[in-house]
């Protein structure tokens, strides 16, 4: 008889401390998220094959750097002038990047499964800006930073990559094998925040 792996969230161990944080901080909300279906796109953005790529996943490719779009799906975020991160919630990885493959192959574009190269952890409440601003070098201000913006940036010593989700809401994609130094400096870091209740 043979066994099914199953796959085990990089960030199990933490679970369980990071929600500890919701009820220990007022205005801090700090979670694990499900793992997602991830592409690497690569498609020249002016020519046709964006418009493909735009019907495919129903929603255009985002061109102005360090920005972020919403498929049915997922999500679109740019990562540079050819280059973008497809997300899907729906999608098994395979599918995701068998559907990309159709679409891109007729117009030299690629499209790679990355589903396991990265994780997600969201950050939301009132404090969220200030916790990040401890390790974060960017301008996390709601003018700097809105609904719609990304940065490949350093959270603590972990190269993250970060979206606005709108108002304090944050998703921060990591690498599996620094997931866990991201969470133990998140809960560190809020350290700063707790009161005795």
């Amino acid at each position: 008889m043979a066994e099914t792996l199953c796959a085990t969230h990089p960030l199990e161990a933490w679970k369980h401390a990071l929600a500890g944080l919701t009820w220990a901080i007022d205005g801090l909300v700090v979670k694990p998220e499900e793992l997602v279906s991830a592409v690497d796109l690569r498609i020249d953005a002016t020519g046709p094959g964006a418009a493909a790529v735009e019907h495919a996943l129903g929603s255009a490719l985002p061109v102005e750097p360090n920005t972020w779009t919403s498929t049915p799906e997922g999500q679109i975020v740019w990562l540079g002038p050819d280059e973008w991160l497809v997300t899907s919630t729906v999608s098994r990885p395979h599918e995701l990047e068998d559907s990309l493959i159709k679409v891109v192959s007729a117009h030299d574009g690629a499209a790679v499964d990355v589903s396991a190269q990265r994780t997600s952890i969201r950050l939301s409440g009132g404090l969220a800006r200030e916790l990040l601003s401890f390790g974060c070098s960017i301008d996390l201000r709601p003018a700097a930073f809105p609904k719609g913006s990304s940065a490949q940036t350093g959270i603590g010593q972990t190269g993250v990559l970060i979206l606005a989700l709108g108002g304090d809401d944050f998703r921060l994609f990591a690498r599996p094998s620094f997931a866990g130094y991201l969470a133990d400096w998140l809960l560190d870091t809020a350290e700063e925040f707790r009161t005795t209740k």
